[in-house]
Parts: structure tokens; C-alpha cells; sequence
């Protein structure tokens, strides 16, 4: 049996953003070609924006996995209202689903929590263990890699989240010193760090800003390059956060664009 983490490696593709028709639908046609362009072989798709999402994401899986890219879903936790639908805030029945759904469309190879170690209530070690086992039990290669923060990673945390994922995906943050999207300096000790807390066979998968943070400033193309460039050589793979369009944000899509490139003609398609 191939262990869910042997998906998570050699990743390199984008989060969000897709494009859509003007009733709101998702333009899955667009979204592939987008993705095809700049030769990622990974999506991560956030069911969020409108209620069709879910079914959305149905008629985006097939047509990716045609083009050889894998898929992620991420869902929003209780401090990101409005939920994920069908299921709210039913992480357990999300799991369940997204587990079956797996087995139907096989590039569906992993699901994800946006915020989770904001450790919101719900997440008690006796909910993710049923969760994570519910999921594991209809689907085993399917990975649970929740979104987690450098600043956040206190002890308690870290040993009650352990047991439960298999793989981390890591918006880099510059946490360890001053928080920004300027400085890259951090992100090897970063990643060194999460090494230590969860295991070195646990996948590291960076996020990336290049779309600005809420809070923080806006980061610049040679960030994007200099923070993409480090997580491919010492995590185990990078998302970008979010999806760029040539159009409106040129050269952050150049440098992205140029490194995908790079990385795709260096190995083979995962």
C-alpha cells in the first residue's frame, strides 16, 4: 500500500483564485489550461467562494487528472464563516466524502484545513482521530495536510496534531523573527523546525505569498522567486498562494512560470 505522504512529494502548483463564468460557476476549462500553461502538477482547490463549489470541483477533477495534475481540497474552519457546503463545519462527513470521492477520481490525492492551528475547539484529539481514521478507512492514500503557521507551533499543539497528519502545508511568514513578506532569511529554520516537531518522514509543503497577506505587505516578484527557490530545495513542495493571472500580475506569473518550467523538465511528472 502507498503510504498517503508519497503524494505530497516533488509538488509544485497554485491555490485558488480559478476563474470564473460570469454566474459565478468555476470556468473548469480555463482553470486546466491556466494550469497546463505554467506546468504545475498540482491544484489546490478552496471550496469557499460559492455554494456550487463541491459540484465544482467534480467537473475540475476528471479534466485534471486528463493533464496529469494532482488536486488538494481545502476547507475553511470555524473562524472563516461562510463554510464549506455541503457539510459546514462537518469535518468528520467532509473527510468521509472527500475519502470516497478519492476513489472514483485517484488524482484527488490530498485534503486540507485552512487556519488549523488556529486550533479552534472542534479539533480535540478525539474528533481528529475519528476524523483522520474515518477518512484513512475508506481511502488510506488519501492525505490529511492541514495548514499550519510557524508562531503557532507551541508544544501542547504539536504533540496533540502529530499523530493526525501526513504532511504539513506551511504558509511561510518570516514567523521566526519579524513577520513580513520581504525577507526569506528564516525559511531553512522554518522548515528545520517543522522537521523536528512532526518527524522527518512527514511532508513539508511551503505556501507561498504572492498574493498579498490581510495584514502583512505585498510581496515582491524576487520574494516569490527567492521564497519558491528554498522550499523546492529543502521542503518537499510548493503551493502558491494564490493562483496568478499573466494579465494582471506579469511578472510574479513570469517568475513562477520560469521556475515550474524548470522543475518540471528536472523530473519526471509526478
Amino acid at each position: 500500500m502507498v503510504a498517503p505522504a508519497a503524494a505530497l512529494r516533488s509538488i509544485f502548483g497554485t491555490y485558488d483564485a480559478e476563474p470564473r463564468k460570469a454566474d459565478k460557476r468555476v470556468d473548469v476549462d480555463r482553470l486546466v489550461t491556466e494550469l497546463v500553461k505554467i506546468r504545475a502538477n498540482t491544484y489546490n482547490f478552496l471550496v469557499h467562494h460559492q455554494s456550487n463549489d463541491w459540484e465544482d470541483l467534480k467537473l475540475f477533477l476528471p479534466k485534471a487528472r486528463e493533464n496529469h495534475i494532482k488536486v488538494w481540497i481545502t476547507l475553511v474552519p470555524p473562524s472563516e464563516p461562510p463554510y464549506s457546503q455541503p457539510f459546514g463545519l462537518d469535518f468528520d462527513a467532509w473527510g468521509r466524502a472527500i475519502a470516497q470521492l478519492s476513489l472514483q477520481e485517484t488524482n484527488l490525492v490530498a485534503w486540507s484545513i485552512d487556519d488549523f492551528s488556529y486550533d479552534a475547539p472542534i479539533f480535540t484529539s478525539a474528533y481528529l482521530k475519528a476524523m483522520v481514521d474515518d477518512s484513512h478507512g475508506i481511502n488510506p492514500r488519501l492525505a490529511f495536510v492541514p495548514c499550519m503557521y510557524y508562531h503557532q507551533m507551541k508544544p501542547a499543539r504539536v504533540a496533540k496534531y502529530r499523530p493526525f497528519v501526513d504532511g504539513i502545508l506551511f504558509p511561510y511568514r518570516h514567523e521566526m523573527s519579524q513577520s513580513n513578506l520581504s525577507e526569506w532569511d528564516t525559511l531553512d529554520k522554518e522548515i528545520a523546525a517543522f522537521r523536528q516537531w512532526f518527524g522527518p518522514t512527514v511532508p513539508i509543503v511551503v505556501d507561498v505569498y504572492a498574493t498579498k497577506h490581510s495584514k502583512l505587505n505585498d510581496s515582491t516578484p524576487e520574494y516569490v522567486r527567492q521564497v519558491m527557490t528554498i522550499a523546492h530545495q529543502r521542503a518537499d513542495g510548493v503551493i502558491i498562494f494564490c493562483h496568478q493571472y499573466q494579465d494582471r500580475s506579469p511578472d510574479k506569473y513570469a517568475v513562477i512560470k520560469t521556475l515550474f518550467d524548470q522543475w518540471a523538465d528536472s523530473k519526471p511528472t509526478p
